[in-house]
């Protein structure tokens, strides 16, 4: 059996706002808490549990999307006003990038993990 990602831990001030916001930006729900966890499925089966904790260290996570997902996401992100990058330094403002001939995009989620919508990996 191949190795697969299976779930993570993302650790939240407050987590259901915080897997809200995800699922609304990737157009996807939050599912049903599993014991004290908030949990988001992808759709590749792996789990984003959202974790309450008061000392959240930011991480990165990527989202890889076709090309409409990408532009739909894109659209609620616009919309919700949130800032967007180009890059993951969050130096370039405003913009997307083309890395690889896909598109991709950085914003931060409420608690400062930068997050990654990309077409291409």
């Amino acid at each position: 059996m191949p190795v697969e990602l299976n779930h993570t831990i993302v650790h939240a001030r407050d987590q259901q706002a915080s897997a809200e916001f995800l699922a609304g930006i990737l157009g996807i729900e939050v599912s049903e808490p599993v014991g004290h966890f908030t949990p988001l499925v992808l759709a590749n089966g792996v789990t984003l549990d959202y974790d309450r904790a008061d000392d959240v260290r930011p991480q990165h996570y990527a989202f890889l999307l076709d090309e409409d997902e990408f532009d739909e996401a894109f659209e609620r992100l616009t919309a919700a006003g949130v800032t967007y990058f180009a890059d993951p330094g969050h130096r370039q403002p405003d913009q997307i990038n083309h890395r690889q001939g896909g598109r991709g995009v950085y914003f931060n989620d409420p608690d400062g993990h930068n997050m990654e919508l990309l077409t291409r990996s």
